[in-house]
């Protein structure tokens, strides 16, 4: 049977699938070209080679070869594919199929029906709305643009893992911490309690004394002290306006009190800070080992400390002020850490065989290691410390033997600073005792002469 081609008004027979293509003879017949004959484009031999204006030249499709017995496929135009028929799927095929869909992960066939069916199904189309909404909480929007705020955090980072480049001495450290978690209390008092009622307390002779105050008065306290270290150090005096201004503490602190306008307020805050911070970055740029800040010395009038101790001197001071703030204003505080508290124990350990010496009067002569007690603090910042008994500490005879330990005191380290700042009467430490009586009360009582307004 003869194949039949369709004529120019669309009539005649289909064409049998695998027939050759339009336009192309067959391969047995006189009009059918070689591949090198004709014009290579399915046209008649003899034909223009170059392709009409208007039609695009099309590819021919590769022939099969005889051995695989196979007829060349063929070619069809654009126009004469057939759109892809819509799929039909049932409704809960259709609502299974809204997950993959709000991900885009349907096929365009299954995409044209589930869209289709959102149009016509309200329950599925809320679920839709639903399950697209959630897909763009997975994916939110992000802007290329960088945070404004990353460059702040990125240096607050920094500046809180890198170690500052002229780092504080270890002998200021203490100084250093003390201020800094007093300024954070203060931070954190309302105006009212600036003028909360503050009783300064210290150990006078053979009694206690104390002196009222308010939590304002205690900065100024501060304040005024620690102006004999900026002294020392070459710095501003907070009392250089008052004339014939004295070094010894009380009357410091008494002189500012008495010479204000007004009584203290929170405006005191911000010239203790900055005096405090122009200590530390003093201390700091002289170096801890500078052989110049070693041998420099802090008058307290009568007395006199090395600038290390006074540094020392002054954390403690902080630190027991600040308990006393914190009591008045009802705040939580604690004691320093363990390495701190322990430098301050040490400070107050050297300086009482000259309040003993300055206490008793009794003295051995030069050279002789005379009695001697044991001082055992417990707890963080502990240790055990010699004290001898007899000797001047001027004549640098003062030193301690464990070959001549006549008494034993233990008891807890902050217990004993709360004693050394004149908080803890001498009879009342809670001290554990063994030994020579009159030795042990001689040392408590010496322990907190040590305190001072």
């Amino acid at each position: 049977m003869s194949d039949a081609y369709p004529s120019d008004d669309g009539s005649g027979d289909e064409r049998r699938e695998g027939d050759r293509q339009p336009g192309q003879g067959d391969p047995g017949s006189p009009d059918a070209s070689d591949a090198t004959g004709g014009n290579g484009l399915g046209g008649p031999p003899g034909a223009d080679p170059s392709p009409a204006p208007d039609r695009p030249p099309r590819i021919p499709m590769p022939r099969a070869s005889v051995e695989d017995g196979e007829r060349p496929l063929p070619t069809l135009s654009a126009a004469e594919n057939p759109p892809v028929p819509a799929l039909v799927l049932e409704h809960p095929v259709l609502k299974s199929l809204l997950g993959a869909w709000a991900l885009a992960a349907c096929s365009a066939a299954e995409a044209t029906a589930v869209e289709e069916h959102l149009g016509d199904c309200g329950s599925c189309a809320d679920e839709a709305l639903r399950l697209r909404e959630a897909v763009g909480l997975l994916h939110p929007p992000e802007s290329l643009d960088l945070d404004p705020a990353l460059r702040t955090r990125v240096l607050e980072s920094c500046l809180d893992r890198r170690p500052p480049r002229i780092p504080v001495p270890e002998w200021a450290a203490a100084y250093d911490a003390e201020t800094a978690r007093l300024d954070a209390l203060l931070q954190d008092i309302g105006d009212a309690e600036w003028h909360a009622p503050v009783r300064l307390r210290w150990f006078d002779g053979e009694g206690p004394t104390s002196r009222r105050t308010t939590v304002a008065g205690v900065i100024a306290h501060l304040l005024s002290v620690d102006g004999l270290v900026a002294l020392a150090l070459g710095l501003d005096d907070p009392l250089a306006e008052v004339k014939a201004a004295t070094r010894a503490p009380a009357v410091r602190t008494e002189t500012y009190w008495q010479t204000s306008h007004f009584p203290p307020t929170r405006s005191v805050r911000t010239p203790w800070r900055e005096q405090s911070h122009d200590l530390v970055r003093t201390v700091s740029f002289a170096g801890g080992s500078d052989s110049g800040s070693a041998k420099l010395a802090v008058s307290y009038g009568d007395f006199s400390l090395p600038l290390h101790d006074a540094m020392l001197d002054r954390a403690f001071e902080c630190w027991v002020h600040a308990e006393d703030i914190a009591e008045a204003v009802d705040y939580p505080y604690g004691p320093p850490s363990g390495r701190h508290l322990n430098r301050m124990i040490d400070l107050a350990a050297r300086m009482l065989p000259v309040a003993l010496a300055a206490r008793r009067r009794s003295l051995v002569d030069a050279g002789k290691v005379g009695r001697t007690l044991r001082l055992e603090i417990e707890g963080s910042g502990g240790g055990e410390w010699l004290i001898p008994l007899d000797g001047s500490p001027a004549a640098g005879s003062a030193t301690g033997s464990a070959g001549e330990e006549v008494a034993h005191i233990a008891l807890d380290g902050v217990e004993f600073c709360h004693l050394a700042a004149g908080h803890v009467p001498p009879a009342e430490a809670a001290a554990g005792q063994l030994g020579d009586r009159e030795a042990i009360r001689d040392v408590l009582f010496a322990a907190a002469s040590l305190s001072r307004m």
